[in-house]
């Protein structure tokens, strides 16, 4: 237990751990305010003893009761507002600490790693963290230092007594242990099964249009409610395996109480100890039990606590790219690939590719699917790092710059588009959030969907629905346009941009990809001939390797993939029904 409390305030910032630490301070002074209720109840005793009951005993014993109350509420509520804000503060600055951590891993680590972890570490676990961990929390420590100061308490008055409940503590820590003992090998079954069912959830959800067009409604839903079986499963196991233990600590907690007053009694009868002490065990016996209770309805949580810091350090603790290069400005634009290499877990995805980009011209990159199209330009960007071989931006290691320095030089357009549930505005603002609202618009007008937005109710203060699910596939990809005219990289990296859209909006993309491409380096992924017959330079990639490479016309004269590529494209758009 102890183990598990030290291990959240190690896990919460200076400020937040200096709060918890005055919280159980104040928790201090809040059992004490609690213990006056027990000098009040003894001087009415007293004088119901000495047969000296007066109005000045009975207004003394009013007076200390009251201050007990005022104190227990005033410092009670500051304690919890202490521990409150402590445990929401960490919550809010781990899921920040988690999402900037997110931003310098390798792309990798997001292919490798369920959607559905990552969605139920930073939105479950981080909920749980905000309030079954520090409600966990603040009642254990609270039951600690209560029990704490009425051990003092009652080792002032008889030690005889005091040593019965540290007996008693100590055989409740026992069972307190071996529950979190028993409950350490379920907790890992607990949190995978908590995993799965929001990777099941939200694939359901997402994919929920595929399944019921082809009709797999039945069969998805199965999975899910495998997923969903399982999570009860596992709690209840967990449940089961805690209700002993539970039982054990009530239990020790009881006996603790109830052999305190029955050797009060005794000790009483025996002479060794006043009919006012014997009360006033009596009374303790009952506040420690109210104390050892709330701590132990508790502990069983405790696991909880562990398994939310190990799931959070867990993440943070992955291995991000090396992101502590200078703040450069690139001298130039030209890209150069040298020998590079890189392999996805154990399957090569490019293999010693060597290419050059000059600045200021169209690069466009074809091959068959899954040759290493994507990934390429993903390692020119650097969303992985090469195992072999360089990638250079202006002569440097793209690795020479530091992250945010070297995003600065590329935008991105890529066949799904992501848009935020927020403002049309906000949306193309994004990359550069205090641009003026004339700015935007400009950028929009140049996307070809100033016309658009305003033919929407709100016009730029239109809400869009999460990914831009209100707007059509081609209104999507101009606004992704306009934020990336926002951005005015000099590198534009087109991913597949026209590839979805519908007849009646491609012309205005086309016209919108025109305005952002002007003066840049651009590095196209195409599978249309005509947005890549005037390339610079077509580079053909197919099994992770160069193939071939040259000008449309140039790469015509060879019995190649790219010459087979624009025969077959031809052969589709002549294909008639007879």
């Amino acid at each position: 237990m102890f183990r598990t409390l030290k291990m959240y305030f190690d896990f919460a910032n200076e400020v937040n751990r200096k709060k918890l630490y005055t919280a159980m301070l104040l928790g201090v002074l809040k059992a004490m305010f609690a213990m006056m209720k027990i000098p009040a109840i003894a001087t009415i005793i007293q004088g119901i003893l000495d047969n000296n009951m007066s109005s000045t005993t009975v207004w003394t014993a009013f007076g200390i009761m009251c201050v007990s109350i005022a104190g227990q509420v005033l410092v009670g509520l500051k304690t919890t507002m202490l521990q409150t804000e402590a445990g929401y503060n960490t919550c809010s600055g781990k899921r920040i600490e988690i999402a900037e951590h997110l931003r310098y891993l390798p792309m990798g680590f997001f292919n490798a790693n369920s959607l559905g972890k990552i969605t139920n570490i930073t939105t479950n676990t981080m909920e749980q963290l905000a309030d079954v961990a520090t409600l966990v929390v603040m009642i254990t420590t609270q039951g600690i230092v209560t029990t704490a100061v009425i051990f003092v308490f009652l080792a002032f008055f008889d030690i005889r007594i005091a040593l019965i409940l540290l007996a008693g503590i100590l055989v409740f820590s026992m069972f307190n242990s071996l529950m979190q003992r028993a409950t350490k090998p379920a907790a890992p079954r607990v949190a995978k099964a908590g995993e799965t069912l929001v990777s099941a959830v939200i694939e359901y959800i997402q994919g929920i249009a595929e399944v019921k067009n082809f009709n797999l409604t039945e069969k998805t839903a199965k999975k899910l409610e495998s997923a969903i079986k399982e999570k009860q499963v596992a709690d209840t196991k967990m449940e089961f395996t805690v209700i002993p233990y539970m039982f054990l600590q009530g239990l020790a907690t009881k006996l603790t109480g109830v052999v305190m007053c029955i050797m009060s009694v005794y000790f009483y009868l025996t002479g060794s100890m006043p009919l006012l002490y014997t009360i006033i065990m009596t009374i303790s016996s009952f506040m420690i039990y109210e104390s050892l209770d709330m701590m132990g309805g508790f502990s069983a949580l405790m696991r909880n606590v562990n398994i939310i810091v190990d799931k959070t350090n867990e993440v943070l603790a992955l291995p991000p790219m090396d992101i502590d290069g200078a703040d450069l400005a690139p001298k130039g634009m030209d890209i150069e690939l040298k020998d590079i290499s890189f392999a996805y877990e154990d399957k090569k995805i490019i293999d010693g590719v060597s290419l050059k980009i000059p600045a200021n011209t169209t690069t466009a990159i074809v091959g068959p699917s899954g040759g290493g199209k994507t990934t390429l330009t993903n390692l020119i960007a650097r969303f992985w790092d090469v195992d072999r071989g360089e990638v250079l931006l202006g002569g440097k290691n793209v690795k020479d710059y530091s992250f945010d320095s070297l995003m600065k030089n590329f935008s991105f357009v890529f066949q799904r588009v992501y848009l935020f549930e927020d403002t049309i505005a906000n949306n193309i603002r994004f990359g550069e959030p205090d641009a003026p609202m004339e700015k935007v618009i400009e950028a929009a007008k140049k996307a070809r969907c100033h016309d658009f937005i305003m033919s929407l109710p709100e016009g730029y203060d239109t809400i869009i629905g999460e990914g831009g699910a209100s707007l059509s596939g081609g209104e999507k990809q101009r606004i992704s346009i306009a934020r990336a005219i926002m951005k005015d990289s000099p590198i534009i990296i087109l991913d597949e941009a026209t590839a979805n859209v519908d007849p009646e909006n491609e012309a205005e993309l086309t016209k919108a990809i025109e305005e952002l491409t002007k003066n840049k380096t651009i590095i196209m992924i195409a599978h249309r001939l005509k947005t890549v017959r005037h390339a610079d330079n077509i580079v053909v990639i197919s099994d992770g390797k160069i193939s071939e490479q040259g000008t449309h016309d140039e790469l015509m004269k060879n019995d190649g993939i790219y010459k087979d590529f624009v025969t077959e494209r031809k052969e589709a758009v002549s294909w008639k029904i007879a």
